[in-house]
Parts: C-alpha cells; structure tokens; sequence
C-alpha cells in the first residue's frame, strides 16, 4: 500500500516514520496494539481479522479470545503524540501558551505545555530544582526531529508503581516484584527488597532485549537458509510442472500424429477390402443371376415345347434340354453363413482396438 499522509509527520519526514502506522492497512491509528509476533496493528485490523484470530502480517495465531491484544505499542503511541508536537513546532501554527495563552516561545517536554516568556520566567524559577529543561520553540525548530526526540526521551520520568504516588520522582527499582518506586515506598513498605538504580535496570533491560536480539540473528540464519531453500524446492516445483507440460504436450503430438497415420492407413485398407468386396459380390450376383436367367429359360423352353412341340421335336431335343436341367439341379445356393464377409472389416477392428 501506498504512503499515508499521517496527521502526526512533518512534511519531509513521512518515509522514515512510516512504522508508527498499523502495519496492515498502513493507515494512522491511535490504538496501536502489539501482538504477541511483534507486529504492531490497529483495533480495526485486529478486528476484521478476529475471525482467523491470526496475524495477517506472519499468520501467528492469536491467543486473546476477543482478537484484541491486552498490550499498547507504547513507544509507537507515544512517539505519534511527540511527533505531533514536533509537526506544530515546525509548521509554527497555533503556538499559544498553555497557560496564559499569549504567543508560546518555549516547550517544556517534562510538563508537555507550550510556555510565552513570562510563564517560562516563573516555570524556571519554580522547577529549577526537577530538572526541567524547557527549550525555545525556535530552536527546536531550527533543529532535527531527532534531536527533539532525543531531548524528550532524556526528560521522560518513570512513574510510580504505586497509583497514589505518581507525582513523586522515581529513582528505585525492587528486584523482587520488579516494579518502579519512590523513596516513600521504597522506605516504609516492608514488602520490597533487594532495590536497585531504576536507571541501571532500564539499562539492563535494554541490554538485555539487545542480547536476545543478536542471538536471534545467528539463528535467523538457519531460518534464512531454510527459507531461501523452500523457495528453490518451489521454484523447481514450477520448473518440473513447466517440463512435463512440455513432455505432455509432445507426447500427445506425437500420439495425434501416429493415430492420424493410422486413420489414413485404415483409411486406405477400408477402401481396398471395399473394393475386393464389391468384385467379389459383383461375381457373385452376376453368376446367381445367370442361374436365374438359365432356370426362367428352361421353364419357359419346356412349357413352350408342352403347348406346341411335336413328338418328332420331343424325342429330337428332349436328351439336351434333360441334360442342361440336370446340370442345374446340381448348383446349390450359398448359404449366408458359409461366404466370408469382407465387409466386417475385421482387420480394421483390431488395428483399432490395438489402439
């Protein structure tokens, strides 16, 4: 999908960060859920895709029941919220004090409010002791994003654990239930032990995700061998498919051709028993027709001889017509089984069921 012109990007920044957006529709979200793949997508997305109850990015399957991941991206949410600042600073439109609403020349990341000269005054005089470092609006914007980012990233205090004490600074880590405290918790909850600078266990965990990390990319090497090996089984998989299409094709060719010569073989030997046949039954008809004509003769010779011979023409031609009958008393139609029928084509049939 194409670039979305995100609300929270100053103009010139949009390609490098494209990954605040969700990663499936690619669109601005302020709900940014993180999965369990470390995807990170938009309530929308989850829920269309509640159905599969996977992730449409690696098809991991889900394991909250309501397709909704309990885990916020923070870091993506927040540095959507940063950019925005940064993206007013930049375009200089509506920079008001958030206090007295007079023009803001200053930004305190700490308090995340817009400051006019006078408010910056008091601000500084007050908070000097907390560390908070206002900046001049023109100066961040003569900067880069990177180094507001930067800037706000040194001034992000932890909050308490304790919902009661957030307003109080946190500089205490407790290994043992592995939350941020104050000093008041730290000092007066006999249940915490064993504490620890919270800085050092950012730190730690830092650290320790950048471990994990780099033994992730030694075996994302096997996972990379493996992948570029599945892809040549699919491309040979094609290839295979390609060749015997090929093969099939020129067999069947060639199989056409041999069965089209066959056809005209056949063809040609129907043509010939055809032939031979017809003589064959043109002799045949020719003779029985002559014994037809030979008998109608004889019948027509001796009724003819019956009505007007004398008994000189009898006794005269008597032994030959005799003769002659005698002779085809002899003859003996063929019977309809006892001639072969070259008509039943008998080669053809089994050239055919050959084939």
């Amino acid at each position: 999908p194409s670039p979305h012109p995100s609300s929270f990007l100053p103009k010139g920044l949009e390609d490098d960060f494209q990954f605040l957006l969700c990663e499936a529709c690619r669109q601005e979200s302020p709900n940014l859920k993180l999965l369990t793949c470390l995807h990170t997508l938009c309530r929308s997305c989850l829920r269309k895709n509640k159905p599969t109850g996977r992730c449409p990015m690696c098809q991991m399957a889900n394991p909250q029941a309501s397709g909704i991941p309990n885990m916020d991206n923070l870091l993506f949410t927040n540095l959507q919220a940063k950019l925005k600042v940064y993206k007013k600073i930049v375009d200089g439109v509506d920079l008001f004090c958030d206090n007295c609403k007079k023009a803001g020349e200053f930004w305190c990341s700490s308090c995340k409010e817009f400051l006019c000269t006078n408010c910056f005054e008091v601000h500084q005089r007050y908070l000097k002791r907390e560390s908070h470092e206002a900046k001049r609006v023109v100066d961040i914007r003569a900067g880069s994003a990177k180094d507001y980012l930067e800037g706000t990233r040194k001034t992000s205090d932890l909050s308490c654990s304790n919902p009661t004490h957030k307003s109080q600074t946190v500089s205490i880590y407790c290994n043992k239930c592995e939350k941020a405290l104050c000093c008041i918790c730290a000092l007066l909850d006999s249940q915490h032990g064993s504490f620890c600078d919270i800085r050092k266990e950012t730190q730690r965990r830092q650290e320790e995700l950048g471990t994990m990390v780099q033994e992730l990319k030694q075996k994302r090497s096997g996972f990379e061998a493996t992948y570029s090996m599945l892809q040549d089984a699919a491309a040979r998989l094609e290839q295979a498919q390609r060749e015997m299409r090929e093969v099939i094709q020129e067999r069947v060719q060639q199989l056409v051709q041999l069965i089209r010569q066959e056809e005209e073989e056949m063809l040609v030997l129907v043509e010939a028993q055809q032939e031979q046949g017809r003589r064959e039954l043109a002799r045949e008809l020719q003779h029985v027709e002559g014994v037809l004509q030979r008998m109608e003769a004889s019948e027509r010779l001796v009724k003819k001889m019956s009505l007007y011979a004398t008994e000189q023409e009898v006794m005269d031609m008597q032994p030959f017509i005799k003769k002659s009958l005698e002779d085809l008393k002899q003859l003996q139609p063929a019977a309809a089984g006892d001639q072969v029928q070259p008509w039943n084509f008998a080669e053809c049939r089994a050239r055919l069921q050959a084939l």
